[in-house]
């Protein structure tokens, strides 16, 4: 294996963490159809944001603590512990036999996706150079899309072969399997990581030059690592005198706006709504009414989408740069949902009394005070429909309702959704990573990123926690105005604020960005 394949190598593995993030992410949107329900969860309510969005609660302290131990332990025992911590959540969801199960088991998923997204991009920029630091980077991009799709895919197989045919399968256990296979590539991610090096600035930031000096021409040859060695020796010993950074260091007016920028960039990737439709994708399929089975097909060809446009992310971003990525995507994304968020306020809702008597599932008879009632708005339909029903029934039947009553362009919403999906693959997505793992000097980076990452990892929370209260008490078109509207807003800071980092080192980034030395 040539030393450019090696390097690739590695950070495929480092950045399976993203691939499991991904799938959790993604298979949680299929659960749901079926463990709600049987946990007897409001779709609408706080309860069922809690199973969705555990993770990421958790996730925010990993991230906030992650950077700072590896510092201590290195990145790679970090990232061992990580891959164990996934293969038990992913038991224990499976055998989940309550809801306070099920959330347990998924906050320890957390605790290892948390510190995974925090580790590999921090890991990647140690052991690239700066000609390909942005696409190696963007690996963990690569494989979280990867994850969304085959979670989509195990999805429409598992609900596909639900039926009575497959007695293996009932609504009662389809979620399990569902949950269970993530143990697979957790414990294929947590026997490939002790084959991968140390990070070789961990080492000189431990003192352990000879081996670090090894790794590095192991990986780059001796050509190349002379120039990396020369260029981390001479940021050492510039910074030798420096006493041990605490959080209290970002303050310094000198990192000042390289956190500011590093906030915003991290904020805005989540306020713009990405982890609301990935992590309730299959039910925001279902808002269109095209219907259970079609939902779960569609997610499929989501995740397609962010596969192919994160490549085209990898492609561009040490080409074209990440400044012009950024604005690019980042003005794609607010047009994007700003026509979805038209497309649902044209939607009207409406069941005849034939459609009502061809429901099988148990009291549709409830249903018939409300036959050839036009409803203008989804908001004021679905709590109709749950006051006759209850949270259960719907819950299990939401796809077949709506399928039945809505009166929408499914087109235009899926396309707007498909576009917000290629337009944050190759910008929002892969390129905060890149950023984050650039702009902060060796002896901040863990600590900064793990900041920077906490921060992120709360408003994903917020956001997927209040996601369905959102849907139920907003409605879907102001829900999606608001993701694109704060959109807008960051492409505008954007085109005022973003620097470009492409093709710099990491040593240059440092004295140019930060000034640390003064």
């Amino acid at each position: 294996m040539n030393r450019k394949a090696y390097t690739i190598f590695i950070s495929f593995i480092v950045a399976l963490g993203g691939f499991l993030f991904g799938f959790d992410a993604g298979i949680i949107s299929g659960v749901m159809s079926f463990a709600g329900p049987e946990f007897n969860l409001d779709p609408g309510g706080v309860s069922w944001g809690w199973i969705v969005s555990a993770p990421s609660w958790i996730a925010m302290f990993a991230m906030l603590f992650s950077g700072k131990l590896s510092d201590t332990f290195g990145r790679k025992t970090i990232l061992i512990l990580v891959a164990f911590l996934y293969a038990i959540s992913a038991l224990l969801s499976a055998l989940a036999i309550s809801y306070e199960m099920l959330y347990i088991a998924r906050m320890i998923g957390g605790l290892a996706f948390g510190a995974a997204l925090v580790l590999a991009p921090m890991y990647i920029a140690e052991i690239s150079t700066p000609e390909n630091r942005g696409k190696l980077v963007s690996i963990q991009q690569l494989n979280i899309v990867f994850g969304f799709f085959a979670a989509f895919l195990s999805n429409y197989y598992f609900n596909k072969y639900n039926t009575p045919e497959y007695t293996f399968l009932t609504d009662e256990t389809v979620w399990r399997w569902m949950l269970g296979v993530e143990l697979i590539p957790a414990l294929l991610y947590f026997i490939l990581l002790f084959f991968v090096p140390k990070s070789p600035r961990w080492l000189y930031l431990k003192g352990k030059y000879e081996e670090a000096k090894t790794v590095l021409i192991q990986i780059h040859g001796k050509e190349r690592s002379a120039i990396e060695i020369k260029a981390i020796e001479h940021n050492i010993n510039t910074d030798k005198n420096k006493t041990p950074s605490t959080i209290k260091d970002l303050l310094k007016p000198s990192l000042r706006f390289i956190i500011v920028l590093g906030l915003i960039i991290g904020i805005l990737q989540q306020v713009t709504g990405i982890n609301a439709v990935y992590f309730y994708a299959t039910s925001i399929f279902k808002q269109t009414g095209i219907g259970t089975d079609a939902a779960f097909s569609s997610g499929v060809l989501l995740a397609v989408n962010s596969v192919i446009f994160t490549f085209v992310a990898i492609y561009l971003i040490d080409r074209m740069g990440r400044r012009p990525l950024l604005l690019i995507g980042t003005a794609g994304i607010a047009i994007s949902l700003l026509l979805c968020a038209y497309g649902f306020n044209q939607a009207t809702y409406k069941l005849t009394q034939e459609q009502i008597n061809t429901f099988t599932f148990l009291n549709s008879e409830k249903l018939l005070p409300f036959a050839d009632k036009v409803y203008d708005n989804d908001i004021d339909f679905k709590n109709d429909v749950k006051t006759a029903l209850g949270n259960k029934v719907y819950g299990k039947n939401d796809g077949a309702i709506l399928e039945a009553a809505t009166i929408i362009n499914a087109n235009l919403i899926l396309i707007g959704i498909l576009g917000f999906i290629a337009c944050f693959a190759f910008s929002l997505g892969p390129v905060m990573w890149v950023l984050l793992s650039e702009l902060y000097p060796l002896k901040y980076r863990g600590l900064a990123i793990g900041f920077i990452a906490f921060i992120n990892s709360l408003f994903s929370s917020l956001v997927q926690l209040i996601f369905p209260w959102e849907l139920a008490t907003l409605g879907n078109a102001l829900s999606f105005f608001i993701f694109g509207a704060i959109a807008l807003i960051g492409f505008f800071i954007f085109l005022k604020i973003l620097p470009e980092t492409k093709g710099k080192s990491l040593e240059a980034l440092e004295y140019e960005l930060a000034k640390t030395g003064n």
